[in-house]
């Protein structure tokens, strides 16, 4: 029987192969990006990651915790359907929303200027590239969940 994310991120080395991972799904995401607004994006990323080293590491951290239960109705679902990957690229711009609406409130309580100016930048395409992560985050998760 399959656990929930949150259940599963309730073991300290599962979590921590699923922090690790979630941060090689942002960096191929981003590498993936093209064009001017891939350029864009890469170096919006490239200039947090200077402010702040380890930065993707301590975000995902500090995000899996909201993300999780905000993730398993989605994850329940998709298991149903048969299909994890699938339902999740299907239902990709309904999962971007319930995520983006976490880092929103995040990005609105933060004190960093310089961050914010970065995130208010980026926010614009924000959903289109977290819909297009979907499949690897669906992996991801079935990887680590079951």
């Amino acid at each position: 029987m399959a656990v929930s994310l949150v259940e599963a991120l309730a073991d300290k080395n599962t979590k921590k192969a699923v922090i690790a991972d979630s941060v090689q799904v942002i960096e191929l995401e981003v590498a993936d990006k093209g064009g001017l607004r891939g350029a864009a994006i890469k170096t919006g990323f490239a200039t947090v990651k200077k402010i702040k080293p380890g930065i993707l590491e301590a975000a995902v951290s500090q995000l899996l915790p909201e993300f999780a239960p905000a993730v398993d109705p989605f994850y329940a679902r998709a298991r149903e359907a048969g299909d994890v990957r699938g339902w999740f690229t299907k239902n990709a711009d309904e999962i971007a929303d319930a995520l983006l609406a976490i880092t929103d409130a995040k990005a609105e309580r933060a004190s960093n200027r310089v961050m914010k100016k970065v995130y208010s930048s980026l926010r614009g395409q924000a959903k289109l590239h977290t819909a297009a992560a979907m499949p690897r985050v669906a992996d991801l998760i079935q990887r680590h969940v079951g």
